[in-house]
């Protein structure tokens, strides 16, 4: 009998939508913390003159620029949700196996539909 270990291909693993919930939420905050400071940069320069205003502009009118700017947008919304969602659990509220399968899938929903209309908004 073979006791070495056994590889496992994350790919073909069936994860629970509890899993993915929560993997995606440290996805979301490790995207959020590489994105803060062009974030900051950007708020920066909409605040320091009318002119940084107008060149912020322009700039994000470029088509990769607005898809950045999409996605952590994103990352922000689902972030604050999921964080939401934990707060909640923390506090005793849908802690159940069945009411955090629920409550997991709600998060990903809002945060689908948010991120619609955000790249909606933009484009």
């Amino acid at each position: 009998m073979n006791n070495r270990p056994m590889f496992l291909n994350l790919l073909q693993i069936s994860f629970p939508i509890t899993a993915i919930a929560s993997i995606l939420h440290r996805l979301s905050g490790i995207l959020i913390f590489l994105l803060l400071p062009f974030l900051l940069y950007a708020l920066q320069l909409t605040v320091s003159s009318e002119q940084s205003f107008q060149s912020l502009q322009k700039f994000l009118s470029i088509n990769w620029v607005k898809f950045t700017l999409w996605g952590s947008l994103s990352a922000i919304c689902y972030h604050l949700l999921a964080g939401i969602r934990h707060i909640l659990m923390d506090i005793g509220l849908g802690e159940s196996k069945c009411m955090a399968k629920i409550s997991a899938a709600i998060t990903i929903l809002f945060s689908i539909l948010l991120a619609v209309l955000i790249g909606y908004k933009l484009c």
